[in-house]
Parts: C-alpha cells; sequence; structure tokens
C-alpha cells in the first residue's frame, strides 16, 4: 500500500516557525506534484501550496513570502517551512501528494492524515 506520513506540527506563537514533512512510502515509481492543504475549525479545506514535480511553487495568497515547499526526490518527501505564523493559520494541515506506480501507469493520489499547528500566544 502507499502511504504518506506527515509530521512537524504543533503549538508556536505567533511569529514563530514551523517545519511540516510530508513522506510517501510503497512500491511507487516516483511522486509527482504535492499540495498542502489546511482545514481551520468549522470552514472549508483550502489549498495553501502546491509543489510541482519540477520543483515549481504555488501559494495562497495569505502565505506568499512566509510559506515556502521544497522536496527531496529522492526520499519521496515534500516540506512546508512556515514561517511569521499568525493565529489565523492554526488548523490541521493536510499533505496530497499524486503519484505512480510505474512509468506508464495513471497518476493516482494519497492523503495523509493531517498534523495540527496551532499558532498562539
Amino acid at each position: 500500500q502507499v502511504q504518506l506520513v506527515e509530521s512537524g506540527g504543533g503549538l508556536v506563537q505567533p511569529g514563530g516557525s514551523l517545519r511540516l514533512s510530508c513522506a510517501v512510502s510503497g512500491r511507487i515509481f516516483r511522486v509527482d506534484a504535492v499540495a498542502w492543504y489546511r482545514q481551520a475549525p468549522g470552514k472549508q479545506r483550502e489549498l495553501v501550496a502546491v509543489i510541482a514535480s519540477g520543483g515549481s511553487t504555488n501559494y495562497k495568497d495569505s502565505v506568499k513570502g512566509r510559506f515556502t515547499m521544497s522536496r527531496d526526490n529522492a526520499k519521496n518527501t515534500v516540506f512546508l517551512q512556515m514561517n511569521s505564523l499568525r493565529p489565523e493559520d492554526t488548523a490541521v494541515y493536510y499533505c496530497n501528494a499524486t503519484f505512480r506506480r510505474l512509468p506508464i501507469s495513471i497518476v493516482e493520489y494519497v492523503w495523509g492524515q493531517g498534523t495540527q499547528v496551532t499558532v498562539s500566544s
């Protein structure tokens, strides 16, 4: 089975930093695009950032300049560096990774279980 494990969440004060990681494991050919989503209590899940297979990134406007995605393709791992955190960043953060099992396979996706990020003084 292809699995995804997230880590790095926690409690941080406003202005602080956290780094989330998203590791994909299983018998796969490679991980393609990976996205971070977040969902705050009472709100819909929203897309935060995306990184393509080649490393290009896109971010939600409210996190631009504060969040940075990167990836280690050899380890099938993606990171989300979060700086200058604000209380409104508080949410459960979910990783969604697209992947293929073989070079000619269709692209599939898998969700992580989520990691809690709490920004509070």
